[in-house]
Order: C-alpha cells, then structure tokens, then sequence
C-alpha cells in the first residue's frame, strides 16, 4: 500500500484502497451480525437518520470498570440482571436464585452473548427485536459493524428517490408501505409497537413511551424494561453528513425488487397470525434470502457489465443458480452435487474483486474528466439506481464514451510508473502492468495489479466473510452451510471451507409461506411443482433441475426432490390426495390475516 500510496495520487489511492463499491452494492464487504440488524432498522424508520452512541454501557456497566473495553466485558446477562432487579416496576428478583433466572430470560428472549458463548458472565453484544424499544439499545455498540447493511435494507424498503433517504412528510408522503418517521404507516414497525404511544416531535427521541397497561408478551416487557433503564434512544451518529442514509440500491435491481415484495407480503400477511418467536424465524430467514440472492445477483450483472460494457434491464437478469441440498447432509451424492455447485459459483467470486476494483479505478477517472461528464444529462449522485452511472462506466471501460482515450491513457502510465516502483519487491505484478498482450486494456491491467497488491485478506476474503454472513452461516435460520474439508492435491494435502445451499426447517416453513401469498397478499393455491418453479424463477434455487454450471444426474435430482417433498410432510406443510404432482398442494401453518 505504501508503494501504491507514492506512486498514485494520494486521493486516488485512498478512494480504490477497498474491498467495496458502494455505488453497485451499498455495503461494506466484510463479516457482520445477521441477526442485529432488525434493531437498527427499527431506528432507521422511526427517526431518519443513522445512530450514534446510546446510554446501554452507562446504564449497565459496573462503576468499577474504568476502560471502555473493560466496561463492556464486565456487561453481562447477570450484571444487567442485578441492575433491572432494582427497578420498582420489576418485583419478585430479589434474591441471588430470582436474579439467576431474570438472567436467564433476558439470554432466551432479548439479549445475546458476543460470539453466541453461553453463559450469564459473557459479554452482550446484540438485543433482539422482539419489541421496537429494542432499537433504544445501542448494541453492537459500534454501527459499523453492521456494514451499512440496514441502510441498504431501508433504502431498499422505503423506495425514495434522492441522495439520501428523508423523512416522510406529513402529507404528499409517497406510496409506501414503509414510511419513514411515521411509525402508525410503517407496516413493519406497527407490528413491533406493542403498547407504544409515539412522540408528538419525530425528533424527540425520549418521547415514545410503552403503555404499562398494555397486554404484550414477556419478551417484551423485558426489552421494555431495559429500554426504559436507558430512558431515551441513542444519538443520531455525528458529523456533517454521517447521519443521513444514503439512498442507495443495489445493481441486482430484479433481486432488490423481490426482496421488497417478500418483506411486505410477509409481514402484512402473517405478523399477526404467527407467534412472535416464528415470526423474527420468517423475518431473519426473509433477510438472509434476499441478502443472498442480491449479492449473487450484483455478480451477475457485474461479470456481464464487465465483458460487455452494458447493464442487462430487470426484466433480463438472472439470479445466481444454485442446486439446494434438501437431503440436509444424509444423502452424501446429494451433499456432493449441491457442494460443486456452489464451487462453481465461489469459483466466478474470485473475479468479482477484480471487477470492484476497475470500478473504483474508472469511477474516479471519470468524476475527474470534464469531457465525460458532460455528456451525462442525468445527475447521476442524486439517482438511487446506479445503472446508468456503471452503463457509462462501462462505456468508458469498453472506449465507446467520448474522452475514455484519456482514462485510458492517464490508468496506463499510472500502471508504467507503478511497475517500475514493484519491479524488485513484486516482480509478477510488474511484469502484468507492463503485458498488454495478455491484456490490451490498461484498465483492467491496472485493476488485475493492485487487485493483488491488496492481497486475498482484503479482497476475495472480506467477500466471502460477507457472503457467509448474509447467509446466516452457522446460525439457526442459516441458508448456507460451511464445513471444513481436506482432499489431496499435488503430493499434499489441502484444507479448505466447501459450502453447499441448505433449507432448514425455519427457512422452508418462510418459503412456503410467501408464496403461498398472491398478489394481494391473500392465501392462494399453490402445488408441489409451482412451488419448485418459484424457487428457481424468483431465487435460482433449484431442486430438482440441474443449474446450467453443474452436471448432475437425473436419480440425484429425483432422490433431492424426495427429500423436500418428505420433509415438507413432516412439518405439515404438504398435502396430496394420491401420487400425482398436480394433487400435491402446499399448506400454511398459519393463515394469512384477513384483509
């Protein structure tokens, strides 16, 4: 980096310097925490802006602990414990026994260790959105290990156009089912307001109060208690423009699109119907599709963009296929088949950095070349969707834009000048900057180089740690399973992770619920085939049809749709009059509301 860092301009090198591009997909590439997310787009919708720092470590933290880190380490399920068991609207904790068990049901319901640990004396590091006063809670206590992620969910949701997303006004507000600051509107929050009544000022962040003689659940009355210990919600995050949301949308505009339907079908549907602790099952499982399915989707488009310069229109775009393992790791060619092919998928990743970076490297040539953007008749910063932006990006990659030649050229000597600096130290790299045989385009060469230089840590890696918690890798709604595996290779040995698609029984029973949902949002009849047709139509996830990257055989196909079909039974989800696929209709749970 320091070599890069001499060589380039330093505010070139500081903008490429990165594992993402927010302007194809609005988040930071890198790990985060699937299931805190919910929280903090509770705070997102209710007060239109980013959050600060809260008062959860000054309310629970031991006076003793004197360093930050110490003061959240020493917060734990028993210290917080001890400090709610005080509270007069909270009797019958007195005693150690009493207290060991208020402990306990703040673990179960609302609160979570750091790293899943168990145990009353861990650290907490996340709430869970069983209540909307769970947003009050500023966990994690840094937001950026949420990776802008729920910016992107409700830039996503609430559909405004701009820069940044604003608060819905009073009158004139849009059509949307999720409004901004307008908590009664918000479909997604009027079902998590149990006994709230909201502040007259949409700024007062102390004025929402809970009902104390409203009817809700245990879970949370305990969110509400330690929302009332806080006594106000945190601070907008500070600085000139770091609390405003930008209003970005991903590149894989069909996948986007889907997300926002299945998000508002859903929870009009079935908020009520299902049981709260099912219900957060539907949402987290809901998430996790759609970040997935976006992610997989931006990749698509990208290689496309990146070989032909263009971006394929909604109605044209693919989602990333993907065979799944219904079998669940008892059937081992099934487990196989579905492996190879996300092997193929992961394989395609491995470019995905490459093409990330050629388009920091394009997207700050061009912010700085009069010629081009001057030809644009769009501005292109106050526009959420970024396909015309990255269209004439990739005009320039491919030098049909009117002033590319001089982007080109200004990237080639940049790259000359760089190779001469790696010639001792990087001698690989330097000779890929200096071969334009292998590449013609100074570009892509530049990109390739400085792709390397940044090393996989901070490239493919960070990717994939994003890719894994998207998918909920390891946790109990998770749509991707990861294992260690080590196979033989050139005289040696070698470990690696292999991933194959998985549905548990949490993300089948949301799958069959949203599409048992027609347009309306209403119960619709819906067979055995339809339903593996909609998986691979909506998502690319396939059951019994092979995606088009990977062979598998006929008997595996049939042996996997055995496998959905039996489990499918065995949570009440499927019922057949006799053997013929028509008469196999799919079957809810839970009824959606009446409308």
């Amino acid at each position: 980096r320091a070599i890069v860092r001499d060589v380039l301009p330093r505010a070139m090198a500081n903008r490429i310097w990165s594992a993402s591009y927010r302007r194809a997909l609005p988040v930071e590439l890198n790990n985060f925490d699937l299931p805190a997310l919910l929280p903090t787009v509770f705070y997102l919708f209710r007060f239109g802006y980013r959050r600060g720092s809260g008062h959860f470590l000054r309310a629970f933290a031991p006076a003793a602990a004197t360093t930050a880190a110490e003061r959240r380490r020493r917060t734990t399920a028993d210290r917080i414990a001890e400090v709610l068991a005080d509270r007069s609207d909270l009797e019958g904790f007195s005693g150690p026994a009493e207290r060991a068990v208020l402990g306990d049901l703040l673990l179960c319901f609302c609160l979570q260790n750091a790293r899943s640990a168990l145990g009353r004396d861990r650290q907490i590091q996340r709430a869970a959105p069983t209540h909307y006063l769970a947003s009050w809670i500023d966990l994690p206590h840094n937001t950026g290990a949420v990776r802008l992620v729920p910016e992107m969910v409700v830039a996503t949701l609430s559909n405004q156009k701009g820069r940044y997303v604003e608060r819905t006004g009073e009158k004139g507000g849009g059509r949307t089912w999720f409004p901004i600051s307008d908590p009664e509107r918000n479909v997604l929050l009027k079902e998590f307001d149990g006994g709230m009544s909201w502040a007259r000022l949409k700024a007062d962040r102390a004025g929402d109060h809970f009902d104390e003689n409203s009817a809700v659940g245990l879970d949370q009355l305990l969110t509400a208690r330690l929302a009332q210990q806080l006594e106000s919600a945190p601070d907008k995050l500070r600085g000139r423009t770091a609390s405003k949301i930008p209003n970005r949308r991903s590149i894989g505009s069909k996948s986007a699109r889907c997300f926002s339907e299945d998000m508002r079908k859903f929870v009009r549907a079935y908020a009520g119907p299902m049981p709260r602790r099912v219900l957060l099952d539907g949402l987290e499982s809901c998430v996790a599709t759609g970040l997935t399915t976006m992610l997989g989707n931006a990749a698509e488009v990208l290689f496309q963009w990146f070989a032909t310069g263009e971006i394929p229109e909604p109605s044209s775009q693919e989602p990333a296929q993907l065979l799944v393992d219904c079998s669940q790791g008892l059937d081992r060619g099934v487990q196989h088949r579905a492996e190879d092919s996300m092997d193929e998928f992961t394989r395609r990743l491995w470019r995905f950095p490459e093409i990330l970076m050629t388009l920091r490297l394009l997207d700050y040539s061009v912010r700085g070349n009069r010629t081009i953007m001057a030809a644009g008749k769009t501005d292109y910063d106050e526009d959420p969707d970024p396909s015309a932006w990255i269209g004439l990006l990739g005009r320039v990659l491919h030098e049909r834009q009117e002033g590319s030649e001089l982007v080109h050229y200004q990237l080639d000597q940049y790259g000359l000048q760089l190779a001469d600096e790696l010639d001792s130290e990087h001698p690989d790299v330097a000779e890929t900057l200096r071969d334009q045989g292998r590449q013609p385009n100074a570009v892509r060469r530049l990109a390739a180089a400085l792709t390397v230089l940044m090393g996989r840590h901070l490239t493919s890696g960070h990717l994939f740690s994003f890719l894994d918690s998207a998918s909920g890798v390891a946790g109990p709604n998770a749509l991707v399973f990861k294992r260690r595996t080590t196979r033989g290779a050139g005289g040696g040995r070698r470990t690696r992770d292999v991933r194959r698609l998985v549905f548990g029984d949490s993300m089948l029973e949301y799958l069959v619920h949203r599409h048992l949902l027609s347009h309306k949002a209403r119960l619709r009849h819906l067979s055995f085939p339809e339903f593996l047709r909609g998986l691979r139509k909506r998502y690319g996830f396939h059951v019994d049809r092979a995606p088009d990257n990977t062979e598998v055989s006929s008997e595996i196909l049939q042996r996997n749709r055995m496998f959905l079909q039996r489990r499918l039974r065995d949570l009440g989800l499927l019922r057949g009059v006799n053997d013929a696929d028509s008469m196999k209709r799919l079957t809810p749970r839970f009824r959606p509301r009446a409308r």
